[in-house]
């Protein structure tokens, strides 16, 4: 058996002044581990007095999980918190029963032209946790786990990678990790999670003899170790886990086991009953068709 079972092309689009690219959810693949959402912002360019302007808008029964290789960008949400994010370092947000937020540039970055260049996931949450308490937590670069072996910088942002352990705290057994390889260099990916994908940002990748280019989302085959060679050096996510506790439903910016749940929070947006970010009175609308 080959060890990529499906090679996913993301859809493109435009929001808030910047390219995206969206390889979950997707046709082929609803959902790796806990990872019900893909997206890749950048790399681009923000100009200068414009910058990046994702408005308030809601969540429900996930965690945001935000990760920048360069810029910055500014979070602000209901519970009050506002945190301006850097290459490196974490913001887990975790909407739970509700929770509205913004995403822009910070205003450092909006006075001068600015790269932005990230990834932002969304991780679903247990059943039994889908309407927990909402919450917002910030990891710096030095609470996350680095290594650096045979031409490969590396960086633990979730679960346990060769006995390094993040201690970003997530209830599924989760796995991601940020790698860094330098020209032919080699990683070998264990077959301990059950469920498992690659994505490199930028560089293309050789498995088991095959090339494929960057940005897209390689799904792994369970069960058997996988050998991944960067030909001209890349940057690279491995992310994954154990499988989702029954089907999730997605729905705009919604997730749920539950239907009805999220015909719910489409009223209670509607209806403004989501807390709103202190200070701003903007927000996106509700969709007509998503």
């Amino acid at each position: 058996m080959h060890p990529v079972e499906t090679q996913i092309i993301p859809r493109t689009s435009d929001i808030g002044n910047l390219e995206v690219k969206r390889a979950l959810p997707s046709r082929e693949k609803r959902a790796v581990g806990s990872f019900v959402f893909w997206d890749q912002f950048g790399p681009g360019e923000l100009i200068r007095d414009v910058g990046l302007d994702v408005r308030p808008h809601p969540h429900i029964g996930l965690s945001t999980f935000s990760y920048l290789f360069a810029g910055s960008m500014q979070h602000r949400d209901s519970l009050g918190n506002d945190m301006v994010i850097g290459p490196g370092t974490v913001n887990l947000m975790t909407a739970g029963s509700g929770i509205v937020h913004s995403e822009r540039s910070d205003s450092e970055s909006r006075a001068n032209i600015s790269q932005l260049f990230g990834i932002q996931s969304w991780l679903a949450l247990p059943r039994a946790m889908e309407e927990t308490a909402p919450s917002f937590d910030h990891y710096g670069e030095s609470s996350l786990p680095e290594f650096s072996d045979h031409g490969i910088e590396g960086r633990v942002l979730l679960g346990d990678w060769f006995g390094l352990k993040s201690l970003v705290p997530f209830p599924w057994d989760s796995l991601y990790v940020d790698l860094q390889m330098s020209q032919c260099s080699a990683i070998q990916i264990p077959k301990q999670y059950q469920e498992r994908a690659i994505y490199s940002a930028q560089g293309a990748l050789e498995i088991d003899g095959v090339r494929y280019p960057e940005s897209e989302l390689l799904i792994l085959a369970p069960g058997q170790e996988v050998s991944v060679v960067a030909p001209q050096g890349a940057r690279v996510l491995i992310f994954g886990g154990e499988p989702l506790d029954g089907p999730r439903h997605l729905w705009w910016n919604f997730v749920s086991s539950d239907k009805e749940r999220i015909e719910q929070a489409k009223a209670d947006w509607v209806d403004g009953r989501f807390a709103q970010v202190p200070g701003d009175s903007e927000f996106i609308p509700l969709p007509e068709n998503s």
